[in-house]
């Protein structure tokens, strides 16, 4: 495989991951987008400049997210290695919840696409399969790829993922701390076991969120209650759990952004009044920043 272009831009938009219930295998694109620039060069410097989040702290040589995904998806199809020089700009939190590090991978495999001379070898299941092997589980790199709403699964053959139609009625706002979380520091608090009658009761409510996301929005309250990862979560992100349950105590259908510490109210009305009714009350609506983004496609990539 030889590279056919030496310029190319990739726009990835962040995810939210599991909504409630949905652990692992649900997520959503949201309209809020990280932008990479890349250029193959003749040399084998390697230089990365970022702007917005991450300026300043993230590794702006070989140990960059957007540069190992490159590579990696170079080697998949034994494409040549080459320099880069990378323009990153990045609107996605880092640290709350919301698929950074899923965008940013993504962004270099779908870089990695439009740079070698037959982009058809990185289509979207191999693609997406390099991405789940990065992340560790499939669930933000399935909505960053396809857009919309996703569900993904791993089998023998490796990780698979669908889309869901979802109701146009059915509008995301992502609520945004100052504080950042770990997504590792989230997981290492997992059980290793929760009991049978939990499991049972939020397969239930992952079944019913598929068609309270697709036809009926009225549900989603129900929809998105859980108890196999959420609450165990409260010991490291005590704010959000505090604010999940107030939101949801008013009706709205609120769940941790992937690992958190990010809300997302899953609103199907304007529920404007009522969050920040809540928000006043916990004496929290100035630490928190609220986004509403709507809905994404998937990733797009071009060459330049």
């Amino acid at each position: 495989m030889r590279l056919g272009a030496d310029h190319v831009r990739v726009r990835v938009p962040a995810t939210s991951a599991n909504l409630g219930p949905g652990f692992d295998a649900l997520g959503l694109a949201l309209d809020h987008h990280d932008e990479v620039e890349v250029w193959a060069l003749g040399s084998p410097d390697v230089r990365v400049e970022i702007t917005g989040e991450g300026a300043g702290e993230l590794p702006t040589g070989e140990d960059h997210l957007v540069v190992r995904a490159i590579r990696a998806a170079l080697d998949e199809v034994g494409a040549p290695q080459t320099g880069l020089h990378l323009r990153c700009r990045n609107t996605i939190p880092h640290g709350r919840g919301m698929g950074s590090s899923a965008a940013a991978v993504v962004a270099g495999i779908l870089a990695a696409r439009m740079l070698i001379a037959e982009p058809e070898a990185l289509y979207n299941t191999r693609a997406f399969s390099i991405a789940s092997a990065f992340e560790g589980h499939p669930d933000n790199a399935a909505p960053a790829i396809l857009g919309g709403a996703t569900v993904c699964w791993v089998g023998e053959d490796g990780p698979h993922a669908t889309q869901l139609p979802v109701h146009p009625d059915v509008v995301p706002v992502v609520l945004v701390p100052r504080e950042r979380l770990a997504t590792a520091t989230a997981r290492r608090v997992l059980p290793d076991v929760v009991p049978h009658a939990d499991a049972a009761f939020t397969a239930g409510r992952a079944a019913l969120l598929v068609q309270a996301l697709c036809h009926r929005p009225e549900l989603l309250l129900a929809a998105t209650e859980d108890r196999l990862h959420q609450h165990y979560r409260a010991e490291v992100m005590p704010r959000t759990w505090e604010l999940v349950q107030a939101l949801r105590a008013a009706g709205q259908a609120a769940v941790v952004s992937g690992a958190g510490p990010s809300v997302l109210v899953l609103e199907s009305g304007d529920g404007t009044a009522a969050r920040d009714e809540v928000l006043e009350e916990l004496g929290v609506r100035d630490a928190w920043h609220v986004l509403a983004p709507g809905l994404a496609d998937g990733a797009l990539a071009e060459r330049l």
